[in-house]
């Protein structure tokens, strides 16, 4: 399997079909480093280039990545690891990075392995919907599966060390994305993300750490690693995330009991610009596709479903446009392809009256 295959695929992150209503998927990651190996930023060429050697034929070894698609950032083409980006499976640390680094993925996208990003492994489990629970339970069998075969770097009373500081203890980071388009429109987000800061939590973007909020998309993740068990921080993300749900369908009810026409006018905007334009910027078609989303939660969208919309909003970002085509795009080609994609992804779609 190869980059281009991932294309023909939704994201592992996606619902496939499912609807899981505000909440978009679940990931959980951990950070793990070689005992007595310099950190990926510190170390040599020869050394990196060691390390991934070693720990690619280890990884494939392991239990669901025997058939893993291994890719070597030095061989990777710039659309490449847009892709990757793009479909939640490489950081934007990672695809900038050259030989000596790499990505192990399994055949689901389900679990991957990020190699010398700014730990020697970032491991990582993903899957649409609210099981955050689950995907740690996953990752820390793979997590245990190595530690039998590699010696890592851990402290007694710290616990697992890392590159940056943050990460220590644990080196867990478990997240939630969630859709909250309606908290959106209330004009209540930034309250609720500055009461989760005020928490310990850190709430970021579509596409993680120093991205925006496209499409209303957010992700809930903890801030603490260390000193605390990692069960108990998943469960305390869950919670939270649980919580914001709570608001958000608040929000929604209030939306639609309150300000029905306007609901109806942001919906039937975003379809009416989404069906006859010509031109889509990837920014300003997520944000359109996500009041659409918000509309198909409604019930005021007919023959459209929030995974057919996810699909839309992934194979439309520029890596993908690019990979799909075959060709390279400038910026104005990809808006004017992305525009003719969208349309015909609404065809047969109606807005209710």
């Amino acid at each position: 399997m190869l980059v281009d295959d991932l294309v023909r695929n939704p994201g592992s992150w996606l619902s496939h079909g499912r609807d899981t209503g505000v909440v978009v998927s679940s990931r959980a990651r951990l950070a793990r480093n070689i005992r007595d190996v310099a950190f990926p930023d510190w170390a040599g060429e020869e050394e990196r280039l060691r390390v991934w050697s070693e720990m690619r034929g280890v990884l494939a070894g392991m239990p669901g990545l025997a058939d893993a698609l291994i890719l070597d950032m030095g061989e990777l083409a710039p659309v490449d690891r847009a892709v990757l980006r793009e479909r939640h499976l490489a950081s934007l640390d990672l695809t900038e990075k050259g030989a000596g680094s790499g990505l192990v993925v399994s055949q689901s996208e389900r679990i991957a392995v990020m190699v010398n990003e700014e730990d020697h492994l970032r491991l990582q489990a993903i899957t649409p919907g609210m099981e955050l629970l689950e995907m740690w339970r996953e990752l820390d069998a793979l997590d245990t599966a190595l530690e039998e075969r590699v010696e890592y770097a851990y402290h007694p009373e710290l616990g697992y060390l890392t590159a940056c500081p943050t990460n220590v203890g644990t080196g867990l980071r478990g997240s939630v994305m969630l859709h909250l388009a309606g908290l959106a429109l209330m004009n209540e987000v930034e309250a609720v993300i500055k009461g989760l800061n005020r928490m310990g939590y850190e709430v970021r973007g579509l596409l993680g750490e120093g991205s925006e909020a496209s499409g209303n998309m957010y992700q809930i993740s903890n801030r603490v690693t260390l000193g605390q068990n990692e069960e108990d921080t998943v469960r305390g993300i869950i919670a939270m995330a649980e919580e914001v749900v709570r608001h958000e369908t608040n929000a929604r009810l209030r939306l639609m009991e309150g300000r029905r026409v306007n609901v109806l006018d942001h919906v039937g905007r975003a379809y009416g610009i989404l069906s006859h334009a010509r031109v889509l910027s990837s920014g300003e078609a997520v944000h359109l596709l996500s009041a659409l989303r918000l509309g198909v939660d409604f019930g005021l969208v007919e023959n459209l479903t929030p995974a057919s919309i996810n699909d839309a909003m992934l194979l439309t970002q520029p890596g993908h446009l690019q990979k799909t085509s075959k060709r390279n795009l400038s910026p104005g080609e990809r808006d004017e392809l992305r525009a003719g994609m969208i349309k015909k992804h609404l065809k047969g779609v109606c807005i209710a009256r």
